[in-house]
């Protein structure tokens, strides 16, 4: 299983905070997932606090984090 935990505006647009799945070969396969069909192209993906590409693998155990983009200053 692995964890995927949405943070600020995506836990309202997603509808969860953090939701358990079986692990994927991938991430790409991970957000091809209809659940997360609404997920917006320039999200910022982590596995395991590290910021990944889209093609990254994934593991039992990986925790998967979704956050929206920053700016400011």
């Amino acid at each position: 299983m692995i964890t995927v935990k949405c943070f600020a505006r995506y836990r309202v647009l997603l509808g969860f905070s953090a939701l358990e799945l079986p692990a994927p070969a991938n991430l790409g396969a991970l957000l091809a997932d209809p659940r997360f069909q609404d997920l917006p192209k320039d999200a910022l993906v982590a596995v395991n606090q590290s910021f990944v590409d889209r093609t990254a693998p994934l593991a039992d155990g990986d925790e998967v984090a979704l956050m929206p983009p920053v700016s400011g200053g």
